[in-house]
């Protein structure tokens, strides 16, 4: 599905949010797979009619990758032939993939697509999914009945990290005036230059944007520019492929469309990658901090940026020195952040830019206390917990620890 960079409410109607119990998730403890609904949702998005609606599951797990399933859901009255007795409305979900991965305790997301199709996303108690999903809905389930709201069309338009999020359930985006980028892009034809060659022409149609005024903006400015010119082209590229078609003499080449289909997907996980250091060396030059990319270590590990290089590096003793610092930068998270450890042996503490938001606190516990310093962009720390915000670190504050030793 493909929606505009707009609001929330450009996509949903309304959402409910409930804490999953025994009877909820195993069909095994009640009659059916059902869930009841409260009046609030009914008036917020769900209405009160008998209806079969088209179903979207998800499923958001912590470390392991999500999956979905499209199906159907009926809202009904259970008492509908008992007048006498007051009403007393359900959904009904039928056995799926996603519903036979959902357990007590879980957190349901039930969100009603402008379309009239039902998200029904499930996310585990505490995991990352789940505090992500609570900060872009802005509830969070209370006792044991769902919590809901109606989305107004007035609400903040959606930024980076509601982006983010709404990514990982598979919605697709496109800049509103996304032709207004083509004079940019026709020069690369129907062909992707390399992502370094990119992220220096965001950068540059974009003049009035300095790090020195403010890193993490600018960051963040850079990377969003970037990518509504990657996506613009793609989608050049991609509808030129697909009107050529996907056929191999007389036959339908399904295995030239999954493998087209998979280079798609790869490009784009392998490019934020790689554009986040981009623009992470270009804040660095900005600041004229010395640094190194892609340095072999022990091991012949290879940490993203290494401070202030590698002849410092080598030349320390194995307790390292004040001021020889490094930085891993990964787009998103997950578990891969334990990779970071071990790739600088001399550097007890090491530090980690992310753009994802809203980690867990069990998860940004458990990088405390393995001498892991997260670094996100000040602009996503809304995103994360209070408690979380005072362990923080944004760009800024990295910069100025590098700044301490570096000036001397």
């Amino acid at each position: 599905m493909v929606i505009k960079r707009g609001h929330l409410g450009d996509y949903f109607e309304g959402v409910g949010v409930k804490r999953l119990s025994a009877v909820d998730a195993n069909p095994r403890r009640s009659n059916q797979h059902e869930v009841g609904t409260t009046a609030k949702m009914r008036t917020d998005f769900l209405g009160e009619a008998h209806n079969r609606f088209g179903a979207v599951y998800v499923w958001l797990g912590e470390d392991q990758e999500g999956f979905s399933e499209e199906g159907w859901a009926t809202h009904y009255d259970a008492r509908e032939n008992h007048p006498t007795r007051a009403p007393e409305w359900r959904l009904y979900y039928p056995a799926n993939s996603v519903t036979e991965a959902m357990t007590e305790g879980d957190t349901l997301f039930l969100a009603k697509h402008q379309n009239g199709t039902l998200w029904f996303i499930v996310a585990p108690e505490g995991s990352t999914s789940e505090q992500q999903l609570f900060w872009l809905f802005g509830i969070r389930p209370e006792g044991r009945s769902f919590v809901s709201r109606e989305v107004a069309e007035d609400e903040p338009r959606l930024d980076f990290a509601a982006r983010f999020i709404l990514e990982e359930l598979g919605i697709e985006f496109e800049e509103p005036e996304a032709d207004k980028l083509d004079t940019i892009i026709d020069r690369f034809g129907l062909t992707f230059p390399t992502t370094v060659v990119m992220s220096d022409l965001a950068r540059l149609t974009m003049p009035e944007v300095r790090a020195e005024d403010d890193p993490d903006a600018a960051l963040m400015a850079w990377l969003d520019q970037e990518e509504a010119m990657f996506r613009r082209l793609e989608r050049r590229i991609v509808s030129e492929r697909l009107r050529e078609g996907f056929m191999n003499g007389e036959e339908t080449d399904v295995d030239g469309f999954l493998q087209f289909s998979l280079s798609v997907q790869n490009r784009r996980k392998s490019r934020m990658g790689h554009s986040l250091e981009h623009h992470l060396a270009a804040v660095f030059r900005a600041f004229d901090i010395l640094h190194e990319r892609g340095v072999i270590t022990e091991h012949r590990h290879k940490p993203d940026f290494l401070f202030p290089g590698a002849e410092a590096y080598h030349a320390a003793p194995a307790e390292g020195r004040p001021g020889l610092m490094m930085l891993g930068a990964k787009s998103s998270c997950k578990d891969r952040w334990r990779q970071v450890l071990a790739e600088a042996a001399k550097i007890s503490r090491k530090h980690l830019l992310t753009l994802e938001p809203g980690i867990s606190e069990p998860q940004t516990e458990q990088m405390e206390a393995s001498a892991l310093q997260l670094v996100v962009p000040s602009l996503l720390h809304g995103s994360y917990t209070q408690a979380q915000r005072t362990w923080l670190w944004s760009l800024s504050d990295f910069l100025a620890e590098i700044a301490k030793y570096q000036r001397t």
